[in-house]
């Protein structure tokens, strides 16, 4: 019997000890009426509640495990445990995918019941589906660590105060963004949109890079300092673009069907081609083209597209000169 007690007191919350000094006349909280208000906030007057009534969510603590376990796998040297060797490398990125593969396809179970398209899905179906998906991602990670060495090799060229590849990969938070940005724009291609949005916003509120998983990003990318970089939904990035801090790659306008909600999934981001070098603070909107080998400069607002070679600073465009931008200044 005292067994049966004190497992049935497991996860109880104890009970308060009170000091001498503690008052016992404390006044009640009124618990009951704030409780039925907030009841009434959730069913009746301002209900967030998806509409299928789902409950059961992704995790961010699940989510930021996962993301933290595939980075260890892809650089197990830099963010895997200080005791590798080259014997025991390939076992420990193995056992660290096949966690965190399986940790996935639960995250991406959930993830998909608030598609339309999996309104009437079977568990199982589903299940199967969320595998597959994590599966298809678990190939596709050499590649996207092919992605990830070039932004790596991009930053150690651009950067003037890079010492070696180690301290990027440990220190700039732009590679840190893009590696969240590799993973969540692979999911979000793969029909897991929901999911590839928790990826990026994570990125987000650790570095102050906001990227859409959507954007187009070509490989040797490098955000220089990065913080308050915007990148919208449909931006495309060729290769080898250089941005700088507080540069935002945005919409011009947000169209609305005829009773004004927002048309979704609309290309309205700029177009940004190879070798482009855009600097600290500028802003382009709409679904411009900036031209091959442009130089955007410092504060510039643009919302046209200029030709490849241009040089754009304030108040002022050079078309085809290919010259940096003079009083724009390089970040160390």
């Amino acid at each position: 019997m005292a067994d049966m007690q004190n497992t049935s007191r497991i996860g109880a919350v104890p009970p308060l000890e009170l000091s001498r000094d503690t008052p016992r006349d404390t006044p009640e909280w009124g618990l009951a009426r704030i409780v039925a208000d907030l009841r009434a906030s959730r069913e009746e007057l301002h209900r967030t509640r998806h509409p299928l009534g789902i409950r059961e969510l992704p995790s961010r603590e699940a989510i930021v495990r996962i993301v933290n376990g595939l980075r260890s796998a892809l650089f197990p040297t830099h963010y895997g445990t200080p005791d590798l060797t080259d014997e025991s490398v390939d076992y420990y990125v193995g056992q660290t995918l096949e966690t965190n593969l399986r940790l996935l396809q639960e995250q991406i179970r959930r993830a998909l019941r608030f598609l339309p398209e999996h309104r009437d899905t079977s568990e199982a179906d589903l299940s199967a589906q969320a595998f597959s998906i994590a599966r298809e991602l678990g190939v596709q990670l050499p590649h996207i660590r092919a992605l990830l060495v070039s932004d790596i090799q991009a930053a150690f060229t651009g950067d003037p105060a890079a010492q070696h590849i180690t301290e990027i990969l440990l220190c700039y938070p732009g590679v840190w963004a893009m590696t969240h940005h590799r993973l969540a724009h692979a999911l979000h291609k793969l029909g897991v949109p929901l999911l590839a949005r928790f990826i990026n916003e994570i990125a987000h509120s650790l570095t102050g890079i906001d990227i859409h998983p959507g954007a187009t990003i070509g490989p040797s990318f490098f955000i220089d300092h990065g913080t308050g970089v915007v990148i919208g939904e449909t931006a495309v990035i060729g290769q080898h673009v250089r941005v700088y801090q507080a540069v935002t790659l945005g919409a011009k306008s947000f169209p609305s069907t005829s009773d004004g909600a927002l048309v979704k999934g609309n290309a309205r981001h700029p177009i940004v081609e190879d070798d482009v070098v855009i600097y600290a603070g500028a802003t382009i909107l709409g679904r411009v083209t900036i031209g091959k080998g442009s130089v955007i400069g410092g504060n510039v607002w643009l919302t046209h597209s200029v030709p490849p070679g241009s040089n754009v600073s304030q108040g002022k465009i050079r078309e085809g000169s290919g010259a940096e931008a003079p009083g724009n200044g390089f970040g160390a």
